[in-house]
């Protein structure tokens, strides 16, 4: 008798549901992408155990590095269960470069981490292309990623990113709180939508609600109410780091979960306090859409939704003109939305009576 049949069937790893083979694929087919982020300082060649940037090619003399990282969170149940991948690549690295301009940092390279039960290389491949999108809006270059299959670990079609981004700021150029002052004025930079924030109580309302994701939207009815929703986070970068580079930026906010109560007061010193101005800015229809289906409360809007500011720039009340100019031009929607004045650091949210009203401070917990 032949002793081959008296041994079970060698394992293998395809057979416990990961694929090197097509791990293999996908590495070929995003490569093009992460080659045409390439920038000074990084070549963004894929496949190698790490990947190198030259901060003297990139032209810095005194820098300090910068890092952030962060993901896109529920946002991506919707993409997964519309099939609309080509954006989510673009949140993950807004989320993270937008980060770093708030301390003054230039954007320099950016890492992906893709995990998924079982890869499908069509969807893999749309979402890094989208990634590489959001690298080349940051002016950033994707240098490195993981991808990970991990069978038993998602549902079936179900994976997540993570993106980790480092940038780089000349000492002298470092935004910290004791740049702003008494007097300054609030600018605030229109959203693209509801960026990458409050995603899970989109997706209730969806449910509760019997939304139509796949027709018009009922307050615009030349987009699609999906498309409105999954509209990509705005990248600020470009727009804004020449003017960081003068110095007449004092501060930046990126508004993300919080909204503008607890954001801006990251960037306050603790004898500073923000005034916003609701009625200084129209709330985008999606947003009074999202507020009326489901009878949101209007503090509880303040703190989810970023309400169609995006992006706040503190400055002095001198460089207001200059600066809206050179953001409009930049294409940048800029709303003048409140100013800087002495009183305990936090966030007072007003007017609006008829849209939303919040009044809030900067919790102890948070002065701790």
């Amino acid at each position: 008798m032949d002793s081959k049949h008296n041994h079970p069937a060698p394992y293998t790893y395809a057979q416990a549901g990961v694929s090197i083979e097509t791990g293999n694929a996908l590495v070929r087919a995003i490569a093009p992408f992460a080659r045409a982020t390439r920038r000074p300082g990084a070549d963004a060649d894929l496949g190698g155990f790490g990947g190198f940037f030259d901060l003297k090619a990139a032209g810095f003399n005194d820098p300090l590095l910068v890092a952030a990282n962060d993901g896109v969170g529920t946002k991506l149940k919707l993409a997964i269960e519309s099939g609309k991948h080509d954006g989510v690549g673009i949140d993950l690295v807004a989320m993270c470069a937008n980060d770093l301009i708030v301390q003054g940092a230039e954007p320099l390279f950016f890492l992906d981490y893709y995990a998924t039960g079982k890869l499908e290389n069509d969807v893999a491949t749309q979402v890094v292309a989208s990634i590489a999108e959001g690298c080349k809006q940051a002016g950033c270059a994707l240098i490195g990623g993981e991808t990970a299959e991990m069978p038993g670990m998602y549902s079936d079609g179900d994976y997540d990113l993570a993106g980790f981004c480092v940038g780089a700021v000349e000492r002298d150029h470092v935004l910290t709180a004791d740049k702003v002052a008494a007097g300054d004025v609030i600018l605030g930079l229109a959203s693209s939508g509801v960026h990458s924030n409050g995603f899970s109580l989109v997706r209730r309302l969806a449910a509760d609600k019997g939304w139509k994701l796949d027709r018009p939207a009922l307050f615009d009815q030349t987009v699609l109410l999906i498309d409105a929703l999954m509209a990509p986070t705005r990248i600020y970068v470009k727009s804004l780091l020449p003017l960081v580079k003068t110095g007449k930026v004092h501060a930046l906010a990126h508004i993300t979960g919080g909204g503008l109560l607890e954001n801006i007061p990251r960037v306050l010193p603790k004898t500073l306090h923000a005034h916003i101005d609701a009625d200084a800015w129209d709330q985008p229809r999606l947003m009074a859409f999202l507020q009326a289906q489901g009878n949101i409360e209007p503090e509880e809007m303040a703190r989810t939704f970023n309400c169609g500011i995006g992006m706040a720039v503190v400055v002095a009340e001198s460089d207001v003109a200059d600066l809206t100019a050179s953001l409009e031009a930049a294409g940048e929607t800029v709303h003048r939305i409140g100013h800087i004045a002495a009183g305990d650091k936090g966030c007072t949210v007003s007017g609006g009576a008829e849209t939303w009203s919040a009044r809030a401070a900067w919790s102890a917990a948070h002065n701790a």
